[in-house]
Parts: structure tokens; C-alpha cells; sequence
């Protein structure tokens, strides 16, 4: 069974497609927030699929940016990242091989935007999520949302 993702608003509305028709279909969600993030939905084209609602604050744009990551807290060496997502917040990036990366590390990450002016994005974030080799993390700066990243995400 396909499963399709739809992002909630500020409202409780999502917009779920179905996969094989297209057709889109506003829904408000309010009460799956606490409880389900996974639905089992049949579309009036008699299609049954998934929908994994996604109730995050931000918007996350996939990515696939070469970058750099360091240990600022504990200090020490870095490594070689490929950031696969970002948001206003925060991203998501994938390491090879072996790290010592652990859930409340503060890292620091230096990355380019695939934008026209190749703008270079430095970070401290501290780390939220470690699965394997992807690292979910949230920026700590104040200044977190740049006007560079703010254009880069609506693109």
C-alpha cells in the first residue's frame, strides 16, 4: 500500500492527494494530533492508500547538500555530511561509516545553498534525533532564520 505524506497547517487542515487520480482533497486533522499520524484512506477513485500527516511547525525542503559538520559540544573532530533536508528550524543530514554523534551534541554545520549565489550557510545546531546515520537536528542561534535560507525554502 502507497503511502503519501501531507503536511498539516497552522489551522489543522491538510491537503491529501491521492496517488493515482490526483485528486486533492482538504481535510482538517484537529483530531488526529494527539493520537494517529498514519490514516487509511480510500479516494472516490476506489484507490486505498496511506497518509502519514506530518504536523511539524516548519516546512522541510529535501535537499542534497555536501556539507561539513564539527563537535562543538563535546569538542572534537567533524566529519563529511550530506544535508537531506532543511527548514526554518532546523535539518536533517546523513553521515557514512562510523560517528559518536548522540542527542543533545551541539554541532556546528557549514553547508552551500543550490541557489544562484551559492549562499554558505554556518550553523551550531543541537542534535535531536540520531537514527543510524541521520542526524536530525534544531538551530540554537537567535538568529536562526536567515533572509538567504527564508528565499532558498520558498523556492
Amino acid at each position: 500500500m502507497e503511502t503519501v505524506k501531507a503536511f498539516v497547517r497552522v489551522d489543522n487542515t491538510a491537503t491529501i492527494v491521492c496517488p493515482a487520480c490526483k485528486k486533492p482533497k482538504n481535510v482538517n486533522v484537529a483530531n488526529f494530533k494527539q493520537k494517529k499520524h498514519y490514516l487509511k484512506v480510500r479516494c472516490i477513485c476506489d484507490t486505498i492508500f496511506r497518509v502519514h500527516l506530518d504536523f511539524r511547525r516548519h516546512y522541510r525542503k529535501n535537499t542534497e547538500l555536501p556539507g561539513q559538520y564539527r563537535y562543538v559540544k563535546p569538542s572534537g573532530e567533524g566529519g563529511s555530511m550530506i544535508v537531506k533536508d532543511i527548514s526554518q528550524s532546523g535539518l536533517g543530514f546523513e553521515v557514512d561509516g562510523t560517528h559518536f554523534i548522540e542527542t543533545e551534541h551541539v554541532l556546528k554545520v557549514t553547508f552551500e545553498l543550490d541557489n544562484k549565489k551559492k549562499t554558505l550557510i554556518e550553523k551550531k545546531v543541537v542534535v535531536q534525533s540520531v537514527d543510524g546515520g541521520f542526524i536530525g537536528c534544531q538551530f540554537i542561534e537567535e538568529q536562526a532564520y536567515e533572509k538567504e535560507l527564508g528565499f532558498y525554502l520558498k523556492s
